[in-house]
C-alpha cells in the first residue's frame, strides 16, 4: 500500500500542482469582487493566503518525519510545497500592501511599531533566499550549503506561527495548534539521529 502511494505522488505532473496553486488566489479575487469573502473581502483574501502558506510551509517539514516514521515520502513534490508557500505568503504581503494598508509611510510605521507585522516581515526575509534556491541549478552549485541554507525553514516557520498567534484575536485553538506542531517537528529535527532511528524501528 505505502509503495502504491509512493508511486502515485512520483506520477503527479508538478505543472499540474502549480496551475493548481494559481488558481488559487485567482478564485479568492474573484469571490472577493462578488461578494463571497464577505464584508471585509481584502482581509479575508489576506489572511486566507496568510493561513494557506503557513499551511504548506509546515506540511514541508512534515515530508522528511512522514517518510522515516510511516514510509510515505512526499520528497517529489517537496520544492513545489515550497515554492507554492512562498507565493502564497508573498501575495499574503502584497495584499496586505496594496489593498490595505496602501500608504507607503504607514507600511514603515506598521513594520516597527506592530509587533506582529515586524515579525511577519521577518519570516518573508527568511523566505526570500530559500525561494531563489528552489532550482536543481542552486543545489548543484551551493553543494552542501544548499542544505544548510535551506534549515532556514525552522525559524521561518517558527516566524510565521508566531505571526499567526500575536494576530490572533481572543483566544484560539488553531494558533496554538500550528505552534505546537512547528516545536514538534523542530524538537523531532534536533534529536540525535540515533534516538530518531530506533524510536521509528
Amino acid at each position: 500500500m505505502k509503495d502504491q502511494i509512493n508511486t502515485l505522488i512520483r506520477r503527479i505532473p508538478k505543472w499540474a500542482l502549480y496551475i493548481m496553486a494559481a488558481l488559487y488566489p485567482v478564485w479568492l479575487f474573484y469571490s472577493g469582487l462578488t461578494g463571497g469573502l464577505g464584508v471585509d473581502p481584502v482581509k479575508a483574501m489576506e489572511h486566507a493566503l496568510g493561513k494557506t502558506g503557513l499551511q504548506l510551509i509546515v506540511l514541508g517539514l512534515i515530508v522528511t518525519p512522514l517518510r522515516s516514521l510511516a514510509s510515505v515520502s512526499l520528497l517529489p513534490l517537496r520544492r513545489v510545497i515550497g515554492v507554492v508557500a512562498f507565493f502564497y505568503i508573498l501575495l499574503h504581503f502584497t495584499v496586505w500592501l496594496v489593498l490595505d494598508v496602501q500608504i507607503v509611510t504607514q507600511v514603515w510605521a506598521d513594520i516597527l511599531k506592530r509587533p506582529y507585522v515586524t515579525v511577519g516581515m521577518a519570516g518573508l526575509l527568511l523566505l526570500i533566499p530559500l525561494a531563489l534556491t528552489s532550482n536543481t541549478w542552486s543545489v548543484r552549485k551551493l553543494g552542501p550549503r544548499w542544505r544548510k541554507l535551506h534549515k532556514l525553514t525552522y525559524p521561518a516557520a517558527l516566524l510565521g506561527v508566531a505571526h499567526y498567534l500575536m494576530q490572533s484575536r481572543g483566544f484560539q485553538y488553531e494558533p496554538l495548534i500550528y505552534v505546537g506542531v512547528v516545536i514538534g517537528l523542530l524538537a523531532w529535527r534536533m534529536a540525535p539521529r540515533r534516538a530518531r532511528l530506533a524510536r521509528t524501528s
